[in-house]
């Protein structure tokens, strides 16, 4: 769901309201381990449940990620974000956490002069269960995008061909050069969001989309829009003849046995479905009262259910498996729904003209706001104005599914992305970083709004010549949170910067002219060299700072060492001089 007023989705992340609405689905199969098993015989499951030790994951973070999932069914300040939530964690083929949360079914009702919710009578409450089917709003839209590369590879389509070529009347009002690329990327022109619902048809609707003008030039600005993959999806049925809602069961959900995934999940279905909202104006832009079983976006309610940007309902288990599929490269077991460059490009930033704003085909890249410290240039991943969350991380094989009601009773009661966050602060953190040299290494922690220091003793090098060296691995929000390597030659009164240069194993030598690291670095250990001033007393630290809001995965320090031509005035190795080191909120980490 965009928000009405076109904020972008950053700003809905940091607390921004948006304008929600709904959609309505055969008995749900018993064990969830069939949903990852091709439907054609041979090839091994896409995923297995285990342990966190056999997923390569270090067990304590898991059980944090939990805790802090937990804590968000309490007020959060004022209100739980969400009334429930089932959480899946996993790396490689295994699911280290597959964890239901509080209640898919609480609220019969808001209490809209009190501020209250109107709770069903305890025996008509309904926990969450590993199984529970939630309502996916806007992560709809990559099943969308994923039907559409699957055309564009099949030649029906052409990623840079004008959207008109296919539908004449799309080019009305100057949208005649809007391309199929720039409605996966959100860079069409499009507005964020128009209250289709309020056309009495469906032909109304799709006119008014026809209609639609831009909000600005094709090609020219990012902004989020609804009104992009309901485009898309108008392409698709045209060119391929089927129903949006029939594509993806032939083209995704039966070829990788997901069968909890469909639109308009049947009336059997309700009692294993998530609830969400109590539907009622001026907060919704329908009077509908408690949405529980059918789509939440009105839009898509409107649309009878099947829409480009909102309508698939899902569950966890179905989550992990297209996201084992799409990390394997579009292969599930022997059955493939798209090729390993396709995947690629999907994974690949466009929208290099637009910082902060990285998108994929069809997916977000490299979004602090609810990926967290997952986040690296290739991270992929979408969210869901119903609380969902989705997000693939090749660069460590790895994928989180959060899935909350977090508009039950109704919207107003959360904003922001914290529950995401926090969960994905933990399963990147669950991913361990080895030493670069033997079995412990410095690490900055994960804090936000911290200042973390790691200093060596006061060392003579005033002869100068004086050389640190030392192995290196960052990874932390860009530019917001910085590590820097500065010095004092007055007992700390005053600190400067030291330059420094690293060189990634194999790679060349990049300069760090102000003393600073911050950003992406892939992840791996980097050989660092500084030469330092010259000072009778001279002190080197690291200092790690990082803001409020959001935080990388860290920094981590190896085999600290000064040298002043054959003579070591420093070695961490040495265990003397090891305990000389002062540490601030940086600690050891063992491998």
């Amino acid at each position: 769901m965009a928000d009405a007023r076109g904020m972008s989705r950053r700003q809905v992340g940091l607390g921004a309201l948006a304008l929600g609405g709904g959609l309505a689905f055969a008995s749900l199969p018993a064990d969830p381990a069939a949903a990852a098993a091709p439907s054609r015989g041979g090839g091994r499951p896409a995923l297995r449940h285990g342990s966190a030790r056999e997923a390569g994951l270090l067990p304590g973070p898991l059980r944090q990620l939990v805790t802090d999932a937990e804590a968000f069914l309490q007020p959060s300040p004022e209100h739980p974000w969400y009334a429930g939530a089932v959480l899946i964690a996993g790396r490689g083929r295994t699911v280290a956490l597959h964890r239901p949360i509080g209640m898919a079914v609480r609220y019969q009702a808001y209490d809209e002069e009190t501020d209250t919710g109107v709770e069903f009578p305890p025996d008509q409450q309904i926990p969450m269960a590993e199984d529970t089917v939630f309502d996916l709003a806007s992560v709809s839209k990559l099943f969308t995008s994923i039907l559409a590369v699957q055309q564009i590879e099949r030649g029906r389509i052409e990623l840079e061909a004008p959207v008109a070529s296919y539908l004449p009347d799309f080019g009305r009002a100057g949208k005649q050069d809007v391309t199929i690329r720039q409605l996966l990327t959100h860079t069409s022109g499009f507005r964020a969001w128009i209250p289709l619902y309020e056309a009495p048809t469906y032909e109304e609707k799709v006119q008014r989309v026809y209609d639609e003008e831009l909000a600005s030039p094709p090609g020219t600005a990012y902004l989020y829009s609804d009104l992009n993959l309901i485009s898309l999806q108008l392409v698709l049925e045209h060119v391929t003849g089927r129903r949006l809602d029939v594509l993806l069961r032939e083209e995704i959900t039966e070829p990788l046995g997901m069968r909890r995934t469909r639109y308009n999940p049947p009336a059997s279905w309700k009692p294993k479905i998530a609830a969400t909202e109590d539907a009622r104006k001026p907060w919704s832009g329908l009077d509908r009262g408690l949405v529980w079983g059918e789509v939440h976006d009105e839009n898509a309610y409107s649309l009878g259910g099947v829409a480009g940007h909102a309508g698939v309902f899902s569950d966890a288990w179905d989550l992990a498996v297209l996201a084992r599929t799409l990390l394997d490269g579009g292969v599930c077991g022997r059955r493939r729904i798209l090729r390993p460059e396709s995947v690629e490009l999907m994974f690949t930033d466009f929208n290099t003209a637009f910082p902060g704003d990285e998108h994929g085909l069809g997916f977000e890249l490299y979004q602090h706001w609810y990926m967290g410290a997952m986040a690296t240039p290739r991270t992929a991943g979408h969210t869901g104005f119903t609380g969902t969350a989705l997000v693939l991380d090749p660069t460590t094989d790895s994928f989180l599914v959060v899935l909350g009601n977090s508009v039950h009773p109704v919207r107003s009661w959360r904003s922001g992305s914290a529950p995401r966050v926090a969960a994905a602060n933990q399963l990147a953190r669950a991913v361990p970083v080895r030493p670069a040299r033997g079995r412990t290494a410095w690490f900055s922690g994960m804090a936000s709004a911290a200042t973390a220091t790691l200093a060596l003793p006061a060392l003579d090098t005033s002869s100068g010549a004086a050389r640190l060296s030392c192995a290196l691995w960052w990874d932390t929000e860009p530019k917001a949170d910085v590590l820097v390597l500065e010095s004092s030659g007055d007992g700390g009164t005053t600190w400067k910067p030291v330059p420094f240069t690293t060189r990634r194993r194999g790679g060349s030598a990049e300069p760090h002219p102000t003393g600073t690291a911050t950003g992406w670095s892939g992840r791996v250990w980097h050989d660092l060299t500084a030469d330092l001033p010259a000072a009778p007393g001279l002190v080197v630290r690291w200092r790690y700072t990082t803001d409020r809001l959001y935080v990388g995965r860290g920094a981590y320090v190896d085999g600290l060492r000064v040298e002043k031509g054959h003579r070591r005035l420093f070695d961490e190795s040495r265990p003397a001089d090891a305990t000389r080191l002062r540490a601030e909120g940086w600690s050891r980490e063992e491998d």
